[in-house]
């Protein structure tokens, strides 16, 4: 498993420097049929398809070929199509990806004859599409093709996704550098202007390839578009906030920030605002593909004469967002391979223990875990959070505390290094309450000898006897429901087994033999603090019928109990109960 996670880490780091390529190559303002080739050379080695083409929405109204990838005959790159067929007229329509297994077969689109008669020829089934976008018109598309069927993955759509963006950048730098011709004064300043968006792009790209953060991201553009730039996660919540040292603003307001990103969630584009003060907002939605990543926001003072921010710079504000997008995807797949690694540790610490192997302690020693300290296992249940979503938080705590979290046997899993046992799990709990601003319960257990097996077979039984008890929000070790023990102690159930032989045996013995609930009777009546009217409400019985049963239960114990000491017995029926709470 972890050769597999290292593949697939390795494979998600060539398919970010392959991206990283391509924006390098957008900078250097090539020709255009030389950027789009590049992107589709570079879209077919990571996509894998036998092909991979790049067709534009031409004068005429038709899609035609521009750029092309993998064996392909020249009478299919010729072809042109109407726009409103195929799979890419539903790319074009919808402006979203499309994929079919079958194109021949497929009645979800509209079939050209002519078109079809070329897919025979070439021998085309599967194929993907996704839309080339510029300022919310669909342009043109890129394609990926394989000659069997298939389906395609959402990690292959995004990435293609990613490859259309840039293919997108580069037709809207050809188009203003077509336009910017038409005057010497106009092309001066295009050309300052697009000499300075390349060099904000070329630090942007070298900052992100250098290791940078989203942080340093945000930085750089406020250092060179000036003012404020805020970068927000997909919650709205602001992560970073980085101001220019030479032309500073204030940020804005919450309200303000708030609607124009949910204009530019909207929209797709960066919008602009008048905000307080006479500062002008500006705010990018960073996507990926379909997922909604977070937003961008750049808060400045416009200069002199100039009521509304520069399109060069709104685009570069754009152009940010794809390389923030790539660097939160990269760091995300960092994060889920990390958390991945730790939870595989984590259940194979679980399985093969006691003792830990060599490799074991090595992969624990790559990631500055002493695996030799790690004597605390805590289970964490939610009654309104997901096992899987539970552990995602506790391998925030893991990191940080130098342990390691998952989930194992259907549970959220912590195990951490020992001290003061009570007191962490106290702390564990506390943060997840905060986190996830509801009630949870968290069971700690100590490993004696690396057994982490017992000590997680303890803490989730003891965690089920703590929920039958009526506790829904605490964090506490085992020690606390020592009274407990016999019930959530598997080695103990011998003394478990004498005890409820003594106290209600008898009672057992008779349900099973007659198919009678002696037992269940006796305690809702204990419940309801024997109360012969409310006992009898909540089973549903008469009240003779109930008085007869439990007569007949004395006559079963051979005892008066409800007249003698029935401690023994109430003891017996609440651990029959507890005991059942710990095989649900």
């Amino acid at each position: 498993m972890a050769n597999g996670s290292g593949t697939a880490e390795t494979r998600r780091q060539r398919e970010l420097a392959s991206l990283y390529a391509t924006v390098k190559s957008l900078t250097a303002l090539g020709g255009l049929d030389e950027v789009l080739q590049s992107i589709v050379h570079h879209a077919h080695d990571l996509i894998g398809t036998d092909f991979t083409y790049l067709s534009l929405v031409g004068a005429d109204g038709r899609l035609s070929a521009r750029a092309a990838e993998g064996t392909v005959s020249p009478t299919f790159l010729a072809a042109a199509i109407p726009t409103r067929v195929g799979l890419g007229g539903k790319v074009l329509a919808s402006r979203s990806p499309h994929w079919v297994r079958d194109y021949a077969a497929s009645t979800l689109i509209e079939h050209d004859p002519d078109f079809d008669r070329l897919v025979t020829t070439e021998e085309l089934v599967a194929l993907l599409g996704v839309p080339l976008v510029i300022r919310g018109e669909a342009v043109g598309a890129l394609f990926a093709a394989d000659r069997s069927e298939r389906s395609f993955q959402a990690d292959e759509i995004a990435l293609l996704n990613a490859f259309a963006d840039h293919a997108a950048v580069a037709l809207d730098n050809a188009r203003l550098y077509e336009e910017s011709r038409t005057a010497l004064q106009e092309l001066q300043v295009a050309y300052r202007k697009s000499e300075r968006a390349q060099a904000i792009h070329e630090a942007l790209t070298g900052a992100v390839l250098g290791g940078g953060t989203p942080g340093d991201v945000a930085q750089l553009l406020a250092d060179q578009l000036g003012g404020s730039v805020t970068l927000l996660d997909h919650t709205g919540a602001a992560v970073a906030r980085r101001d220019s040292a030479s032309n500073p603003c204030p940020g804005p307001s919450e309200a303000a920030l708030s609607g124009a990103v949910e204009d530019a969630r909207r929209s797709g584009r960066c919008t602009f605002a008048a905000g307080a003060d006479g500062a002008a907002l500006s705010v990018a939605a960073i996507q990926a593909g379909d997922s909604y990543l977070g937003a961008l926001a750049w808060n400045r003072k416009p200069a002199d004469g100039q009521d509304v921010p520069d399109a060069m710079d709104l685009r570069t504000v754009e152009r940010a967002t794809h390389i923030l997008g790539l660097l939160i995807l990269k760091e995300r797949a960092v994060a889920d391979a990390g958390e991945r690694l730790s939870g595989e540790l984590l259940t194979e610490l679980m399985v093969g223990g006691p003792g830990i192997s060599t490799a074991q302690r090595a992969r624990a020693r790559a990631r500055n875990i002493d695996v030799d300290g790690l004597d605390l296992v805590l289970v964490a249940d939610s009654p309104t959070v997901a096992a899987t979503d539970l552990a995602r938080h506790l391998h925030d705590i893991a990191r940080n505390r130098g342990g390691l979290a998952g989930e194992h046997l259907g549970r959220a899993t912590l195990v951490l290094p020992g001290g003061d046992d009570e007191r962490t799990a106290e702390e564990v709990h506390s943060g997840l309450r905060r986190t996830l601003g509801g009630p949870l319960v968290v069971i700690g257990e100590r490993a004696v000898d690396h057994d982490w097996s017992r000590a997680f077979s303890l803490a989730g039984r003891c965690g089920a006897v703590v929920r039958a008890l009526g506790h829904t929000d605490l964090g506490t070790t085992t020690r606390r429901y020592a009274l407990y023990a016999m019930v959530f102690d598997p080695e103990r159930a011998g003394e478990l087994d004498g005890f409820l032989a003594g106290s209600i045996g008898a009672l057992l013995d008779y349900d099973r033999r007659r198919g009678t609930g002696l037992v269940d009777t006796l305690s809702a009546y204990y419940v309801h603090h024997a109360n012969v009217a409310a006992t009898a409400r909540a089973l549903h019985l008469h009240v003779n019928t109930l008085l007869k049963r439990l007569d007949r239960a004395g006559t079963v114990l051979g005892l008066d109990w409800r007249r003698e000491n029935d401690l023994e017995l109430r003891l017996g029926l609440r651990l029959h109960q507890l005991r059942a709470s710990t095989r649900s």
